[in-house]
């Protein structure tokens, strides 16, 4: 039985992440230090996590991680919300819109951004039944 899915976004820095996370109404379940900077972050809100952790964090936990043919670099998550426009009003200004609203052949109304790593976030909310 699977129990759960969290994406982990490997990432440079993960401070320049979290205003938009903030502004969005996620906390910070855990955050681990690497140095002088945040290593490894968990962002929880209404049942849903994502989590970053940084390049340097990952060498000095599991490098192997790090190895193999294809490069890690900006990843997609997709997030279902109840309320679209009221999740709009908490994007912060100065984050990148890559499609302010936008409706789906399978049914959902979608804003897409991207974080200040370039991963994409796609924030969606499917019409009632």
């Amino acid at each position: 039985m699977i129990k759960k899915i969290t994406p982990v976004l490997i990432v440079e820095r993960i401070e320049p992440l979290l205003p938009l996370w903030d502004a969005l109404g996620f906390a910070r379940a855990a955050e681990v230090p690497h140095g002088d900077a945040l290593g490894f972050v968990i962002l929880t809100r209404d049942g849903v996590e994502v989590m970053y952790q940084t390049f340097d964090s990952v060498r000095g936990d599991e490098p192997k991680v790090l190895d193999g043919a294809r490069a890690i670099g900006a990843s997609a998550v997709f997030i279902e919300v109840e309320n679209l426009e009221s999740l709009q009003a908490q994007i912060p200004d100065g984050t990148d819109i890559v499609v302010a609203s936008r409706q789906t052949f399978y049914g959902s109304t979608e804003t897409i951004i991207r974080d200040a790593a370039g991963n994409v976030i796609t924030f969606a909310q499917f019409a009632a039944s």
